[in-house]
């Protein structure tokens, strides 16, 4: 997933947390008035996020209407996955987030693992 700006992000989690696809207009009407922004604008994010696949599109009108492309976990995983497969030695990232974790997140960790079905 690649990095999101700060109106990108705030635009993910305007999709994210709609039950469906959005217009550019229905974006814009989420989005908190203080920042007074022009429906080019949020047209132009959302042309962005399409074109990083982060959202797709499909006609709604004389528009499109968009769709996150993954969820809120899945988006936040495959970045922990770029940033593994950026790290020119992943096995020790991946120790030092063990080391670092909570018992909380190392008991989520270890069913996760437990789950898993075996790799051949």
């Amino acid at each position: 997933m690649p990095r999101l700006g700060k109106l990108e992000a705030a635009i993910m989690d305007i999709l994210w947390s709609s039950d469906g696809s959005l217009t550019v207009r229905e974006v814009l009407e989420k989005l908190p008035p203080q920042r007074n922004l022009a429906y080019t604008t949020v047209m132009t994010v959302l042309s962005n996020l399409h074109r990083k696949a982060m959202v797709a599109r499909e006609p709604a009108g004389r528009a499109y209407s968009y769709r996150p492309t993954s969820t809120r976990q899945g988006a936040a995983a495959a970045s922990l996955r770029e940033i593994l497969n950026a790290s020119d030695d992943p096995q020790s990232v991946l120790m030092h987030f063990a080391e670092t974790a909570s018992e909380e997140e190392s008991t989520v960790l270890r069913d996760g693992l437990a789950r898993r079905a075996p790799q051949s």
